[in-house]
């Protein structure tokens, strides 16, 4: 990034402190736009990075074709619409077609998208479909479940209250059985932790 461009930025979130009421010369706020600088930089990251290339850097022959579920991803994202958080989870399953992919890639991908401003309804769909474009699986379902700091911090100000999205592909969206087991599987309890 070039330095005018951290200039500019560093001087708008000063402005933005202006605009609330703050002094951005209060010692404690002198370096706060530099801070949210880096902030930003790593909470929007996604921007720079390919869901493609981090599936194809770990895909596998396999002759799996069972349900491979991850479940209770935790990710944080920004609402596009007021900038503030939303903080969930999200469970991914594919089934196998031929190949399967390194287990750390699901959720590196699930960060690619959250890591950018995004409504959830948005971010199920990308994760789905990077996911069936990539790998070719036989199907694809995503269900995330997630607080929005824009309804609990301003606005209706409803706390706990929980959005629910999901996104189904191939067999999951056309076979009831596998859709049934899906669901039942990510809303069983976890059991033992290891």
């Amino acid at each position: 990034m070039s330095n005018d461009i951290n200039i500019k930025f560093e001087d708008a979130v000063k402005s933005m402190m202006l605009h609330v009421g703050e002094d951005p010369s209060r010692e404690g706020l002198l370096k706060t736009p530099h801070r949210v600088k880096k902030a930003y930089e790593f909470i929007y990251g996604g921007y720079k990075e390919d869901p493609k290339e981090i599936l194809n850097s770990a895909m596998f022959t396999s002759s799996n074709d069972e349900m491979v579920l991850i479940k209770d991803i935790e990710f944080y994202s920004t609402c596009e619409h007021h900038l503030l958080p939303i903080i969930g989870r999200v469970h991914v399953a594919y089934i196998p077609n031929g190949k399967v992919v390194g287990l750390s890639k699901i959720p590196r991908v699930v960060n690619v998208f959250a890591r950018r401003m995004q409504i959830q309804e948005q971010l199920t769909e990308q994760i789905a479909d990077a996911i069936m474009d990539t790998i070719e699986p036989k199907g694809v379902a995503v269900v995330i479940q997630a607080r929005h700091m824009c309804m609990e911090m301003r606005g209706v100000e409803k706390i706990n209250s929980t959005t629910t999205s999901s996104a189904l592909r191939g067999l999951f969206k056309k076979d009831e059985k596998t859709r049934s087991e899906f669901f039942s599987l990510i809303n069983s309890p976890t059991g033992t932790r290891y």
